[in-house]
């Protein structure tokens, strides 16, 4: 059964059994992707400054959502993780905007990614207030013992 929570479900592909399959981490991952592209036109001295700050912050978005999902079975490590990926979202923004400030970004561009990370922001707060069905009990959303060998 697919649990849908609005804004990003399951799109029918059903159970969700991996983070690439969140429409959030593809919306993150995406964008992120966009901003690096972008930012390959850049002035160079930006290159350790705004251009190497705005990759980060993108990329740590949806860094942080994959983390969160493989956290779900502890639920305040899910909802910190979340909460860490909503602030990096958020720090994007900020970047975006001194982008367009600094006039290496047209505010047109700026306009879509922003309207993206509200996207993504909604997902990663609406699935914070969910984690309730992301992050089963203890005694039922538990990996299966696996065996490790070092030599």
């Amino acid at each position: 059964m697919c649990r849908s929570l609005g804004v990003w479900g399951c799109e029918g592909m059903g159970v969700v059994t991996s983070f690439r399959e969140l429409r959030v981490y593809r919306d993150a991952f995406r964008a992120s992707m966009d901003i690096f592209a972008l930012s390959k036109s850049w002035p160079k001295e930006e290159r350790y400054a705004l251009t190497d700050q705005i990759r980060r912050s993108s990329r740590s978005v949806f860094a942080n959502v994959a983390e969160a999902w493989r956290k779900r079975r502890y639920p305040k490590h899910f909802t910190s993780t979340l909460t860490q990926a909503d602030a990096e979202a958020a720090e994007t923004q900020a970047w975006l905007d001194c982008a367009v400030a600094c006039g290496y970004l047209d505010q047109e561009v700026r306009d879509a990614l922003n309207t993206t990370y509200d996207r993504i922001i909604g997902s990663l707060v609406k699935m914070r207030h969910n984690a309730d069905r992301w992050c089963g009990p203890s005694n039922i959303v538990r990996e299966e013992h696996a065996a490790y060998f070092a030599d």
